[in-house]
């Protein structure tokens, strides 16, 4: 039941985090582009990647902190359901290319930042 509430509180946080991070990354780009949901895609993989190393490499860390952390913070924070949407948006709008270049930058983008968190994670 422990993990269970850290999960839930962790990823009421997380959806926080993610509603404002995109809201400010929107307020200076615009909406254009689904820019919001890239940077909160590619950082929270950043993260993923980094805490995975540390909680399960680097530091014994008990079940319940990695679980609030990588499945509540990181899963409430992450918005692959919203790139879908806006994916299929951009595709309805008419607009091909950006659908192909959303589509083409989170996926690179995001298994970029979670390697790289793998191996800062795992300089320390």
């Amino acid at each position: 039941m422990t993990q269970a509430l850290a999960v839930a509180v962790g990823g009421a946080l997380g959806s926080l985090l993610r509603f404002w991070m995109s809201t400010g990354v929107y307020a200076l780009l615009g909406r254009g582009f689904p820019y919001g949901t890239l940077a909160v895609n590619v950082l929270g993989c950043l993260l993923m990647g980094f805490l995975f190393v540390l909680f399960l490499d680097r530091f014994s860390t008990n079940g319940v902190l990695r679980a609030g952390m990588l499945i509540g913070v990181l899963g409430g924070f992450t918005t692959f359901s919203a790139f879908s949407m806006e994916t299929v948006n951009l595709i309805e709008e008419g607009a091909q290319l950006k659908a192909a270049l959303n589509i083409f930058l989170n996926v690179l983008a995001c298994l970029g930042a979670t390697w790289l968190g793998v191996l800062v994670g795992r300089q320390l």
